[in-house]
């Protein structure tokens, strides 16, 4: 008899909140990712107030609340002159029951993940160090192949696959399809420290998009360091942009130091905005960055791919316990269009407006914002956007 698992390909947080749900539901599966062990670089932290109400019936978000840091605010900033517009979730009382973004790093969700798979959940299997080579499906189910960490092939075999295996998914180009979308021509720089910005720049947020003379950075804080987003100046290469000295002085450029910085780590990334033309092909479905990519500005794209992941798992419950195949049709068509109009296009104007060089444009700019923002209901309403809620609502009256 043909295994009835599904086979998740990848094991950061979307797979894993796949495999989660799938195991609360009592439907086997398989995870296979291609990492020994689960990276500790810099991705994405900021977690919104949807994706911590989805993951507290699992005791993982007060785990992250304990490892993370609270942001009740977050402000768009104008550095030369001081002016800002600060945004205060507190308005979401009564739209979610954590009214804030939660500023803690992805790493850390993927080991809690892990170990609550470890302690509750023993028959979901995850294979790390397995990295898949290929795969076929039939009227009947699907085959895996992945190399093991000794190069050795394996064939697993199952009813569906969820490909959550990121940017450079491998089932995704397999597949042949297309990614629609752009990239944008700046190189962003992420560098962490841990000076202290928030004792040296006033009414600092923990969440913080600024504009300077020369362009734009931004200050996200997390518990033990501040993690500093920075461009190429005009006329800098990609190659200089991630040097120490680049780095530095752009900090410096944020406030003057005596001594120089102590930068942890830097990372460079180009910035895409991309949807894939189709999530479900026969047995396979796509979900996360598998899916969609989008610019980081905002936060949007680990959470995106989280909620994909509760919004998959609920069709597959639903067609184990006997009705259509046709629910994977409603996954796509409930999360494709969110990605598009939600993610993309929020996370792209969040990304425009904080480029913007004209200094008329900036100032109509934030003093829109500072309405918005002094206005409740006008502040809700936004944050209902930024934050995610609105589009889960959206998605949910999609048939």
């Amino acid at each position: 008899m043909k295994s009835q698992r599904v086979i998740i390909v990848g094991g950061g947080p979307v797979g894993l909140t796949a495999a989660i749900l799938l195991g609360h539901y009592g439907i086997e599966c398989l995870v296979l990712e291609a990492d020994t062990e689960v990276p500790r670089d810099l991705r994405a932290s900021t977690f919104h107030p949807p994706t911590l109400d989805m993951l507290d019936r699992f005791g993982i978000t007060q785990r992250l609340i304990d490892a993370g840091l609270v942001a009740p605010t977050w402000q768009v900033r104008w550095h030369t002159t001081g002016e800002f517009a600060e945004f205060d979730l507190g308005v979401l009382k009564d739209h979610t029951a954590h009214p804030y973004r939660l500023q803690c790093e992805q790493w850390r969700l993927a080991e809690f993940q892990l170990e609550y798979i470890r302690d509750k959940l023993p028959g979901i299997e995850v294979l790390r160090g397995h990295r898949v080579q290929s795969f076929t499906q039939n009227d009947d189910g699907v085959e895996v192949v992945a190399q093991d960490p000794a190069g050795e092939l394996h064939s697993f075999s199952g009813a569906y696959i969820i490909a959550a295996d990121g940017a450079r998914s491998v089932i995704r180009s397999q597949l042949g399809l297309t990614f629609e979308g752009h990239t944008f021509p700046e190189t962003t720089v992420l560098a962490t420290t841990r000076f202290p910005f928030h004792d040296h720049l006033p009414n600092l947020s923990y969440i913080n998009y600024c504009w300077k003379e020369s362009g734009t950075f931004s200050l996200l804080r997390l518990k033990d360091l501040w993690r500093a987003s920075l461009y190429p100046r005009d006329g800098e290469t990609d190659e200089e942009a991630v040097t120490p000295a680049s780095v530095q002085s752009k900090l410096q450029e944020i406030f003057p130091t005596a001594q120089p910085y102590e930068v942890m780590e830097i990372r460079p990334y180009r910035i895409h905005q991309r949807v894939v033309n189709g999530y479900v092909h026969g047995r396979v479905v796509l979900a996360g960055d598998a899916a969609h990519i989008n610019s980081p500005s905002g936060g949007m794209g680990m959470n995106g791919g989280i909620h994909d992941a509760f919004n998959l798992t609920d069709k597959l419950n639903r067609i184990y316990a006997g009705e259509s195949v046709e629910l994977l049709g409603l996954y796509e068509r409930q999360r494709r269009p969110i990605a598009i109009k939600h993610v993309l296009e929020q996370s792209g104007r969040n990304r425009a407006r904080m480029q913007e060089r004209d200094t008329d444009k900036r100032r109509r700019s934030l003093t829109e914002l500072q309405r918005k923002a002094s206005d409740e209901a006008l502040a809700t309403e936004y944050l209902l956007e930024t934050s995610m809620i609105s589009s889960l609502r959206e998605s949910e009256t999609i048939q």
